[in-house]
């Protein structure tokens, strides 16, 4: 038995942006259609700001598959040039268990997590939008501007950071306008996607634009949120998973407490909208919001692509397990 390893430089070889999206797009849709299955992931907290992530799932049919995503995040990484997110994906055959690959998490997490707000973008921004605001200026807000690139035609990016420095880097790598403030950023976008890791919210309601649609993504856990209540209160809500936003969701959970929302308040899955059970924006003046989690599923579609892709193609490292 021989398990392959892909390092980052080779997931990153494999895994394109287009790819992916279509790969989320399929992942999500099965997700809705009861193809594929995972539980809440497990968070171990030891103490301090880093946390150790379990992110498993399962793929049913001709070809299952398990998948583990174990991931360390620690936030302090970004003040030193590193990805806050540190870790690997298992795949295991569905059927034996055999373990296949491991692959670096890292990549993957940036990868997929932008093609998600991609996703999303296609089904819930208006038609013709292309005005984007990224607040962010560290891996995903790198990772979204690729992102919203590949969907957006034409598009005019805006950039704002807490570190002008990084801003300027990433604007002159993405051919983006750096801005001074959120609401500079934000004035008249049509798309906002907040990629920070802000405690507390950056974004008010006061300064979108009727009609924007929010990718809200920076914040995956109860104790933190880029979004003010307002912003949630107001918007129609979509989410990956349900389950993981009423559990894990600070955006939303602060919402629940301070603007007396409740689940009734999401309006669906972003699968839903893929299986035409929903229908998504109805007019153009609805704020829309995308309050993205990250779903193990999303784990292992994209590291089944990463696979099949490295074998066809020789990448990666086959080593005797």
């Amino acid at each position: 038995m021989s398990m392959l390893v892909l390092s980052e430089q080779d997931v990153r070889a494999v895994l394109d942006m287009e790819s992916c999206i279509e790969a989320m797009e399929e992942a999500l849709a099965a997700l809705a259609r009861d193809e594929l299955a995972m539980p809440l992931r497990f968070v171990f907290r030891p103490g301090g700001e880093q946390l150790l992530g379990l992110m498993p799932a399962h793929r049913g049919g001709t070809n299952p598959l398990f998948s583990l995503k174990e991931i360390v995040i620690a936030p302090a990484n970004a003040t030193h040039g590193l990805d806050p997110h540190q870790g690997a994906v298992l795949l295991h055959d569905g059927a034996t268990g055999v373990l296949q690959a491991v692959l670096n998490a890292s990549a993957i997490t940036e990868i997929r997590t932008a093609a998600v707000s991609a996703v999303a973008t296609k089904l819930l921004a208006r038609p013709g939008a292309r005005r984007i605001a990224i607040l962010g200026s560290g891996v995903q807000g790198r990772s979204h501007a690729h992102a919203m690139r590949a969907v957006v035609d034409d598009p005019e990016l805006r950039v704002w950071s807490r570190d002008p420095a990084h801003a300027e880097a990433l604007a002159l790598e993405s051919h983006a306008v750096v801005c001074a403030t959120v609401e500079e950023a934000v004035a008249d976008a049509e798309i906002v996607c907040t990629c920070t890791a802000a405690r507390d919210p950056i974004l008010r309601r006061a300064w979108l634009a009727p009609g924007a649609h929010v990718n809200a993504v920076g914040s995956s856990v109860p104790s933190a949120r880029e979004l003010e209540a307002a912003v949630v209160a107001e918007a129609l809500l979509f989410v990956d998973r349900r389950e993981s936003t009423v559990n894990e969701s600070g955006d939303y959970l602060r919402a629940v407490e301070e603007a007396g929302i409740g689940p009734d308040h999401i309006r669906a899955e972003l699968g839903e909208l893929l299986v035409g059970a929903h229908p998504g924006r109805s007019s153009d003046d609805e704020l829309t919001v995308f309050k993205s989690l990250g779903l193990a599923v999303e784990d292992l579609a994209a590291a089944a692509l990463c696979v099949g892709r490295a074998r066809d193609l020789g990448l990666g490292v086959e080593v005797p397990f």
